[in-house]
């Protein structure tokens, strides 16, 4: 495989992880590397309610959010295939996270606890984390979230450093899953 992908996914590549592991930037690198569009779920969700994810939380509630969030999942994942940036919780949910194995191409864009705080710490606008410590909020997400995440169909280190060794090593992986059946 060339360094810039030549190929293309038989179905939308869905990134998936925890906030601060990088879903939107090395979404954004594969995408431009796959020549594919690239969409983030939590944009989309945004336009579709006409106001931010912050807001439909503190209006509604997490509960509300992820029905939204499932089928604007959902709908996206009835289009051409492209590269899916979803939100941390989108894979937690068991009726996405069926609909994304079904329909997509699910990539784990795993980051150690040290990596999330300092990603999450440069800007104040994750619901989750607004009340209280990032460290300690980030640390049971992931216990709690990791075993899930480890359904996906690809697994990526998202180190510390470059951007592009992460987008190379999901181009690798997402091709040597492509290519073993």
């Amino acid at each position: 495989m060339s360094s810039n992908g030549n190929f293309t996914p038989p179905k939308t590549v869905v990134l998936v992880g925890l906030m601060g592991a990088g879903k939107t930037c090395i979404g954004k690198k594969l995408a431009q590397a796959l020549r594919l569009p690239f969409v983030d779920a939590d944009v989309e969700i945004e336009k579709a309610a006409g106001c931010t994810i912050s807001e439909i939380f503190e209006e509604h509630g997490e509960v509300y959010f992820r029905d939204r969030e499932r089928l604007v999942i959902q709908r996206l994942l009835e289009g051409p295939v492209q590269i899916l940036s979803t939100g941390g919780g989108a894979f937690m949910d068991e009726l996405t996270r069926n609909t994304i194995t079904e329909k997509g191409i699910s990539l784990w864009l795993r980051a150690d606890l040290d990596i999330l705080v300092e990603r999450t710490s440069r800007r104040n606008h994750r619901p989750l984390l607004r009340n209280g410590n990032h460290r300690e909020i980030l640390s049971r997400l992931i216990e709690e979230r990791y075993p899930v995440y480890e359904q996906a169909d690809i697994i990526t280190e998202s180190e510390e450093g470059s951007a592009d060794l992460t987008t190379r090593n999901a181009l690798q992986g997402l091709h040597d899953f492509c290519y073993a059946s």
